[in-house]
């Protein structure tokens, strides 16, 4: 019988949801995972009913309720230490990076939502959403080169919990495609080809049709 239950919302849209499953999925949790569409207006009344604050993602894990996708990062830390650099100076990195993510890029939020299966390449290059970019790039280089010669990610071999905040960022990059530089580019490919967030893409493609909301699927005016 599994430990709890991890709700989450729509895969194809839902960049939160991403985060606290991949958090979930990487500490190896055994919970029911249930999932609820979003709906318009919100909030929507299923997810109201069970989420202390009214959004996704929601875990209640071994009696333990948490609501918020940083949390749950941090609480699936607390069972799989390493989730977080071993290192005390890469660990507080690889903090302040996943917690700039989570309080902050509101233009790239804003201008360049997450959605996996539109096409929106050179759209949303807003002056907002291209200061975003600059300092996420900025970010990944600084990171990458003080941390992660080790392997693809930014902190080198593993795929942790830094990487799990930033996959909706590569997400949103992958969709909208501003111009990115190659290490960019490539750090890029390597969470795509990650075989949890292969799992959530093909997860995702497999949706209803009917769960897709308009205002993630219109495009921005060129």
């Amino acid at each position: 019988m599994p430990d709890g239950r991890l709700f989450i919302a729509n895969r194809r849209t839902s960049s939160w949801s991403m985060r606290g499953w991949l958090a979930v999925k990487l500490a190896g949790l055994d919970v029911e995972e249930v999932q609820i569409p979003l709906s318009r207006p919100g909030p929507t009344p299923a997810i109201a009913r069970i989420s202390p604050n009214c959004t996704l993602p929601y875990l209640e894990h071994a009696g333990a309720r948490i609501w918020e996708s940083l949390a749950i990062v941090e609480y699936c830390a607390e069972i799989t230490p390493a989730l977080w650099p071993a290192d005390r100076v890469a660990r507080a990195d690889a903090r302040a990076i996943a917690a700039e993510m989570h309080a902050g890029f509101i233009g790239l939020r804003r201008s360049m939502w997450m959605n996996l299966g539109v096409d929106f390449a050179g759209l949303g290059r807003t002056p907002e959403a291209l200061a975003d970019i600059a300092r996420i790039e900025a970010l990944w280089a600084d990171t990458r080169a003080r941390f992660g010669a080790g392997g693809p990610y930014l902190f080198g071999a593993a795929f942790g919990a830094a990487d799990a905040m930033y996959a909706p960022v590569v997400a949103r990059f992958l969709t909208w495609r501003p111009e990115l530089s190659a290490a960019s580019d490539a750090y890029c490919r390597a969470v795509r080809a990650h075989p949890l967030v292969a799992d959530w893409y093909d997860r995702a493609a497999q949706e209803p049709e009917a769960w897709n909301l308009p205002e993630y699927e219109t495009p921005p005016p060129a």
